[in-house]
């Protein structure tokens, strides 16, 4: 045991539902509960970081001092190669408020399209930050690589999950069992990481 897992209940410094779903599923096993940013009445701080890590760390930290509990705090998004690894940071709020998924999605396609690209590669990226109340702060950063497509298919997932094809497989994220992509995400990537440092295992 360590003074991470010394606490039994975990803040999730995320409003996002479907984040706060798969980061439950993920530390579940361990024996760990935890509460999303809403339930707990975390504020939302303004990510003014330039990096998936350092906005991760500056929400976990917020998060471990509002809530008196270890934070986890994630910090993901999809960059594309032909557009520079847009959208990036900025994944959840590129197509302008309110946050609309499928807007963005749509924004992709339309500057792949006018850019007439060739190569619809991509990346998810994912930073996890894991801040302690009393002031320890542990980051790790997971990826997974595929290939755009159009139209967006499958309705299990969130955010770009309907257009993203990872390498070796047919389907899309939002169109695969949840175990299955729970397996292989950036997500799991990054968190399998935390794991090795966190658990020991």
């Amino acid at each position: 045991m360590n003074e991470f897992t010394s606490h039994k209940a975990w803040a999730i410094a995320s409003h996002n539902a479907g984040k706060i779903k798969e980061i439950r599923d993920l530390i579940e096993p361990f024996g760990l509960t935890a509460d999303g940013a809403d339930e707990l009445g975390l504020p939302e701080p303004e990510e003014t970081e330039k990096t998936f890590i350092g906005n991760a760390k500056l929400k976990a930290v917020a998060g471990a001092k509002a809530s008196g509990r270890v934070a986890l705090a994630d910090d993901s998004g999809l960059e594309v190669f032909a557009l520079d690894g847009q959208p990036g940071i900025y994944s959840a709020r590129w197509a302008g408020q309110p946050r609309d998924s499928y807007r963005a999605m749509d924004k992709v396609r339309a500057e792949l399209e006018a850019l007439k690209a060739t190569d619809y590669g991509a990346r998810f990226v994912c930073a996890l930050a894991l801040a302690h109340p009393d002031g320890p702060v542990r980051v790790y950063e997971g990826e997974v690589r595929g290939t755009l497509s159009f139209p967006p298919r499958g309705d299990k997932g969130f955010g770009y999950d309907p257009i993203f094809v990872p390498e070796g497989h047919a389907v899309t994220f939002a169109e695969m069992d949840p175990v299955e992509k729970h397996a292989m995400s950036h997500r799991a990537h990054a968190f399998n990481l935390l794991v090795e440092d966190i658990f020991g295992s």
